[in-house]
């Protein structure tokens, strides 16, 4: 991926909206939520704290991670949707 974040944000690819319901009825496109799962493409360096030292970023490039339903900013970078996310907004990562 050739965008890279900046400070403590990351880019998610969000994972594709469910097309059919648990007992097996499909939705229309308008009606499909929003996913809050995603992978993980890149990540910025991190806060900066008093001292001038980066803070660790809690996650890293691969990690499957659950993220805020109205968090972040869609973008489409190369013909790919991707989201750019602060670091906290991400809430868990899922293992």
């Amino acid at each position: 991926m050739a965008l890279k974040p900046l400070g403590d944000r990351v880019i998610v690819k969000a994972d594709e909206a469910e097309a059919q319901t648990a007992s097996g009825l499909y939705l229309a496109s308008e009606s499909k939520e929003k996913p809050q799962t995603g992978v993980v493409l890149a990540v910025g360096q991190g806060k900066v704290n008093n001292e001038g030292e980066h803070l660790p970023m809690p996650v890293k490039k691969g990690d499957k991670v659950i993220f805020g339903k109205y968090g972040g900013t869609e973008v489409t970078y190369d013909g790919e949707d991707v989201l750019i996310l602060r670091a906290d907004d991400i809430y868990a990562i899922c293992e």
